[in-house]
Formats: C-alpha cells, structure tokens, sequence
C-alpha cells in the first residue's frame, strides 16, 4: 500500500510538473503587449516642437535627471544638451554626489546668484551676444542673471541646501534613505 501511494504522488507531481512548463511555454508564445503611445519618459518635453532639431550629438544627462528629473524638459538644460553641453560641464562631475542616495554631498561646482552671470559669460561673450541684451549688461533692467529669463534652471523644493561657495550644508530635512541615523 506504501508503495501504490508513493507512486500515486510521483504521477501527480509529474503531472503538475508538466502542466507548469507547458502554461510557460504558453505565456512565453504570446505577443509582447505594444502600447500605443510610447512611455511619458521617453517622450520629447512639451517644447520640443519650439525647439529646432540637434545638429549634433546630444549631451546624456541621465545620470543627473535619475534624482533631478525636473531638468529633463526645462529650457536651459535642454537647449545646452541639444547642443552637446551636459551637465557636468557647468556642474563637474558630481561623482560623490551622484553616488550619495541621502544626498548630503554637494555637487561639485554650484553658483551664487552674483556668480551666474559671469559664468555663463565664459561661453557666451558679451560680443556675440544679441542687441537685445545691452540693456541687461548695462545694469538697467529688473533682471539681474541669465537664468531670470533663460530658463527655470532653480529647484522648486530643496531637502538640502548647501553655500553655494563653501559647499556647507546649511539646511537639511534630516531624512535619510540608507541609514536611521541623522549625522551630529
């Protein structure tokens, strides 16, 4: 009797074994499921019909836009990468930054608002500068810095703050994401 029942169980679980592959293979067989609109991050910001084509290669920003994903459409960021300008460019390379998920590293390079400006100068002389912003170079208008008109290349919400001169961290929510201590 030990022995019919044994075998009983050896059937039945070759039964089950068989049943299991087979409904892979199924699932396997299947078409891929295709969406009709492609996935909101692969799509083209919502002024990509304002801008005009690259011309060029394109700068990868995707390690920067994994935790500030709100660069990945803004003006500024997207007219320099369109350019082949990236991030690390104005920003450096940011490794110990991008590496740390509680984000208490500061980038390496950041600006004070009486530092953009002369800056963005490196690039863009005042010679090759359209009539447009004599008055801007002048002093005379309400706008103080290239980023008061070019873009909204500011974060709306700060966890941390940082002296953009010193790389101190002068503010700081105390949340953490590896670990449940708060550092003294």
């Amino acid at each position: 009797m030990r022995y019919l029942r044994y075998c009983l169980w050896m059937v039945v679980a070759a039964v089950l074994a068989v049943g299991i592959v087979a409904c892979k293979q199924k699932i396997r067989k299947e078409p891929p499921l295709l969406l009709e609109e492609p996935p909101l991050l692969l799509e083209n910001g919502d002024n990509a019909e304002e801008l005009p084509p690259p011309t060029g290669p394109v700068a990868d920003n995707s390690r920067c836009h994994v935790c500030h994903i709100n660069y990945e459409d803004e003006e500024l960021a997207v007219v320099h990468a369109r350019a082949d300008i990236g991030c690390e460019q104005c920003h450096g390379a940011c490794y110990p930054h991008c590496s740390d998920e509680d984000n208490i590293t500061p980038p390496d390079i950041m600006f004070p608002l009486a530092k953009i400006t002369s800056f963005c100068m490196g690039c863009h002389p005042r010679d090759n500068i359209s009539s447009l912003h004599k008055s801007f170079l002048a002093g005379t208008t309400k706008e103080k810095y290239c980023t008061d008109c070019h873009g909204e290349h500011r974060l709306g919400y700060r966890t941390r703050k940082w002296d953009k001169t010193t790389g101190e961290l002068i503010e700081d929510d105390k949340v953490r994401m590896l670990t449940d201590e708060v550092p003294g």
